[in-house]
């Protein structure tokens, strides 16, 4: 460990000293590092909030970093979602005594975790790609700080034009639907489904969308996109459910956190309708930026498919995508081969 990794110390932080810290950072505070993410990582079976710690050297605080234990299938680890919060100057460097502080905290505090998952501008020798989950270094984040007129100039020609005739389109609506049932959510989870078979994509149970609805209070929203017409052949039901999306809202700032359209909704650019009725509903909240959570990149090949519908809304910007950083190195490069092993034999 090098000298700069041992001058840094780390340091369990109450919640209120935390955010006090992180607002100082001059950007949104990422709800999944917030005291506010932690009733959902306490009600999902197999996670749990663990702690806030503030990394600092000779008292200057230098970044921020809140965690959630998961376990795995025979192991544990550390989660940091959108963490560290930087407060001090971000460089390779600086990444890696911080990460080198941690792991020598964390081998004396929680000796059970095989790895931790956080995120780094910088890749390093002792960062790993991510084991099982997928990540993302490129994203689109709109900014609500303009007016409508501005907002919809910055979109692409073709997003323009496809958004500006879906608002014309009198057969599909666009409501607010965050108090949802369980039976009501069966229609929205059908749609999930039918996204994730067509995009090549895993997604949870439908309980797990259901506990972030009924866990993260005013923090969260669900909006739905349906039609009110009978289709081409008349035999469609009026009022049916094409597309939806959960956004998170936090410190002004909101994000895509999961979206799906079905076969009609793409034949009807209802996507499009869900994100200008999204953008200028929190618009009017109050809210300065919206986030549309990743597009493909080297990095995320899997997100290729969602990369040019998001580019029609704005620019693509560079963030910190997330990394495995090994605590046990010989349990995790274990762990890194039996699965390689897997995918091997599924071919």
């Amino acid at each position: 460990m090098n000298a700069s990794a041992d001058a840094l110390s780390v340091a369990q932080v109450p919640d209120d000293r935390f955010l006090e810290l992180a607002r100082g950072a001059h950007h949104p505070v990422p709800i999944e590092q917030s005291p506010s993410w932690d009733p959902y990582d306490a009600a999902v079976p197999g996670r749990a909030p663990w702690r806030r710690l503030l990394v600092s050297v000779g008292g200057a605080p230098v970044a921020l970093i809140a965690f959630s234990a998961f376990d795995g299938r025979g192991f544990r680890y550390l989660w940091a979602k959108h963490g560290p919060i930087w407060l001090a100057e971000q460089s390779p460097e600086r990444e890696r005594s911080v990460r080198e502080a941690l792991v020598r905290y964390v081998r004396a505090e929680a000796p059970w975790a095989v790895f931790l998952r956080l995120h780094a501008k910088h890749a390093a020798p002792d960062l790993r790609e991510l084991l099982q989950t997928v990540t993302y270094d490129h994203t689109v984040v709109v900014d609500l700080t303009r007016d409508e007129d501005a907002i919809m100039q910055s979109f692409s020609k073709r997003g323009r034009y496809k958004t500006r005739r879906t608002l014309k389109d009198e057969a599909m609506t666009v409501t607010e639907e965050t108090g949802v049932t369980d039976e009501q959510f069966a229609e929205l989870y059908a749609i999930y489904r039918e996204t994730a078979s067509r995009d090549g994509f895993g997604i949870f149970d439908a309980d797990v969308y259901l506990t972030m609805l009924r866990s993260l209070g005013e923090h969260v929203r669900l909006f739905v996109a349906r039609r009110h017409d009978t289709g081409e052949d008349g035999a469609l039901t009026p009022g049916r459910a094409v597309s939806w999306v959960i956004s998170t809202v936090y410190d002004h700032a909101g994000v895509d956190v999961y979206a799906a359209g079905n076969h009609e909704a793409r034949q009807t650019d209802a996507a499009l309708r869900l994100k200008w009725h999204i953008l200028t509903t929190l618009k009017a909240e109050g809210v300065t930026q919206y986030d549309l959570m990743g597009v493909g990149s080297e990095r995320a090949p899997q997100l290729m498919g969602v990369r040019e519908f998001k580019q029609q809304l704005g620019e693509i910007v560079e963030v910190d995508g997330a990394w495995d950083l090994p605590v046990k190195g010989p349990r995790y490069a274990g762990l890194a081969f039996a699965l390689r092993l897997k995918r091997a034999l599924r071919r």
